[in-house]
């Protein structure tokens, strides 16, 4: 099973991601853990030691040169557009309470006019991670689609555009989904986050009409507490995590199950 996870900034959907990665792996599945984004904090928020120290791989200089080509940031040089990628999954990921753990780092934007070697890397890492892996890939994405094309959209088994009851959050939702469409990936659903009230779920599901709603994780306190405490997150508030555990039953009745360790 494949999952990428998008929405705007602030919704929550790192904390999701996490969660729903270590549902997985408690139910015995191998699950690859693909940070995407770079304003979030999936090694942090999964427990990662020393999380602020990993090095993104849109990073790593010498790597993009030696399999490009080319060094990073020279848009008008040669370089291979499908460089080599197949092992670097074992060597530049981390594991931590049976989760792998890879850090895509910043990709360029389409439509910039920069094509670059480290674009190259990152989208035929990405191609590999979704088309030539057995594990259940959780993708953590900015608020886009940037890290997808045609054929790994294709592989995608779930889009899932978290969403908090806000116009722009909403906003962000519709524009995320027409962004997919344009790339032939159909299977999006949406997860409400930060549910106070019925009037908040109301508000969800009358702005997104036509969308499958996978579940609604209510607002919780003790997890705003323990992110300024400074505490782990992920066992901070039993009410989302067991709101996640009923997506994780909702996802799996709704695909084939993937294959266990």
């Amino acid at each position: 099973m494949k999952i990428a996870i998008s929405g705007k900034g602030g919704v929550g959907k790192t904390i999701f991601a996490s969660l729903l990665s270590r549902t997985f792996a408690e139910a015995g599945y191998a699950v690859l853990a693909i940070d995407a984004d770079p304003d979030s904090n999936l090694a942090a928020t999964l427990g990662f030691p020393r999380s602020d120290e990993i090095t993104p791989i849109s990073e790593m200089s010498a790597l993009i040169e030696e399999r490009t080509g080319a060094p990073p940031g020279k848009a008008g040089s040669f370089f291979k557009l499908n460089p080599k990628v197949d092992d670097l999954p074992e060597k530049y990921s981390l594991k931590y309470n049976g989760i792998r753990l890879m850090v895509m780092g910043r990709i360029k934007k389409g439509g910039t006019g920069c094509y670059c070697p480290e674009n190259a890397l990152l989208q035929a890492l990405i191609t590999h991670l979704l088309l030539g892996r057995d594990e259940v890939v959780i993708l953590d994405m900015e608020a886009g689609v940037e890290h997808l094309g045609r054929a790994t959209a294709k592989a995608v088994d779930r889009l899932i555009v978290v969403v908090e009851p806000s116009r722009r959050s909403v906003e962000t939702a519709h524009r995320i989904d027409k962004l997919a469409k344009e790339i032939g990936l159909h299977n999006i659903a949406i997860v409400g986050n930060k549910v106070r009230s019925p009037s908040d779920k109301e508000f969800l599901t009358s702005s997104l009409p036509g969308f499958e709603f996978l579940g609604f994780i209510p607002y919780d306190q003790a997890l705003v507490d323990a992110d300024l405490a400074n505490l782990p997150l992920l066992d901070s508030s039993p009410q989302i995590i067991s709101e996640v555990r009923n997506i994780y039953q909702a996802l799996l009745s709704t695909a084939q199950a993937p294959s266990k360790k």
